[in-house]
């Protein structure tokens, strides 16, 4: 019996008996073993998404007789809030897409699946795909999906400037800073408002820079001299105007965005999937910036087995059938995303856009994960974004970010 739903608006559950018919307490049905599954719209064409569910289900049923499995495709909009009042209420699903720091946010409402997926399986996992969903308790998650975040520049942009050369390092930028703004344009495009994860703005730089967001003890690591050099060149290219005002204070829609309209030289928060239509195909794909070192953020998206779940085994059979090279290789291709498995070949030719960014996968990091993780940048994302707004001196903004964090590390 196959069930696909999509919830077109945001939901917070306060009525969680709206949940009862499709929670993963179900168990068996009907003689039969039930599987739910809560996932998100990776592929932006709805229609899209929902046949390739339809279709790796009916697959999976085939061959797994007595498994139903239904899905449930909710907006990224409040997920948190759902997912956290399902599981309260004990009416959570069996799996769930998460993502490295929802992993360590839910760790204590998640099944290690080591005994549960194929030593074939883990073993054939990227090495720095299996770090980031691997948590003390376990392995946390059965990969779906990897990103990288790599520099990506605007040769048109370039061009207009008068720059002949593509930043390598963060004097690079600063050098050609000027440059950009006496033409009336932008070096960098930096979102700074609350809405944007400092996986893809911030947390790159300090990593660049050898500084961390948290200690091996566990503290506060981003109020460092890294972390101070890191918001330092923010708040140095934000003084001189060549930050792109617009998103620093807002979540802009991009197609109204200088980046949009080619007045932006480079991101590192955006991928050529939303570049191409503005940009063409003539996008420099380059490696991340250098300070001490060169590193990019890459997400890892996980089908997470849920400990209320009474169909363990079920589950796990279905996320290890949904997560194979063959069954995902369409859907990373619709998606634009790329494998987590070190078996698969490239699925994109090297000489696409798709393929260039491809070859950082293996490079890429999701950073230091914690159950604090998301609290962390509630109060350190608006402290930015003041330094950035020359409220504060980036001393000033690091130093009120720690002192907000620390409660977070009890």
């Amino acid at each position: 019996m196959r069930v696909g739903k999509f919830m077109t608006a945001a939901v917070g559950l306060t009525a969680v008996g709206l949940l009862a018919g499709c929670a993963g307490g179900a168990g068996e049905a009907g003689g039969d073993q039930r599987v739910t599954l809560w996932m998100y719209p990776v592929i932006a064409d709805e229609k899209k998404h929902k046949e390739f569910w339809d279709a790796t289900i009916e697959a999976f049923e085939a061959e797994h007789e007595g498994i139903d499995v239904e899905y449930e495709i909710f907006p990224w909009a409040n997920r948190d809030e759902s997912l956290q009042t399902a599981i309260a209420a004990n009416k959570g699903p069996d799996l769930v897409y998460l993502v490295p720091d929802q992993l360590a946010a839910y760790e204590n409402s998640i099944e290690p699946l080591d005994d549960y997926l194929s030593e074939d399986r883990i073993s054939d996992l990227l090495d720095n795909v299996k770090t980031s969903i691997t948590l003390e308790p376990g392995i946390m998650g059965a990969p779906v999906l990897t990103s990288a975040m790599t520099l990506l520049c605007n040769p048109a942009a370039f061009e207009a400037a008068g720059v002949s050369e593509f930043p390598e390092t963060w004097g690079d930028v600063l050098e050609m800073a000027p440059q950009f703004v006496e033409a009336g344009m932008y070096a960098l495009a930096y979102p700074a408002s609350a809405e944007n994860t400092l996986n893809m703005t911030f947390y790159p730089l300090l990593w660049q820079a050898g500084g961390e967001v948290y200690t091996e003890d566990g503290e506060v690591g981003f109020n460092s001299e890294e972390g101070l050099e890191a918001l330092t060149f923010l708040t140095d290219l934000a003084g001189m105007g060549a930050l792109e005002p617009s998103v620093l204070t807002s979540q802009v829609p991009i197609e109204q965005t200088p980046l949009a309209q080619g007045k932006v030289g480079c991101t590192w928060n955006n991928s050529v999937v939303e570049l191409e239509p503005f940009w063409g195909e003539d996008i420099a794909v380059l490696p991340p910036l250098t300070e001490e070192k060169s590193v990019a953020y890459g997400t890892v998206g996980s089908l997470s087995m849920l400990k209320s779940s009474k169909s363990k085994d079920a589950a796990a059979q279905f996320a290890e059938f949904a997560t194979s090279a063959e069954v995902l290789e369409p859907y990373l291709l619709e998606a634009g995303f790329f494998s987590a498995l070190k078996s698969t070949e490239p699925l994109h030719a090297p000489d696409t856009l798709l393929g260039q960014v491809e070859q950082y996968v293996p490079d890429t990091t999701v950073g230091e994960l914690a159950t604090s993780s998301r609290a962390l940048m509630g109060v350190l994302s608006p402290e930015i974004q003041a330094a950035l707004l020359g409220a504060k001196t980036p001393e000033e903004a690091l130093d009120a970010a720690a002192a907000a964090a620390e409660p977070l590390l009890k």
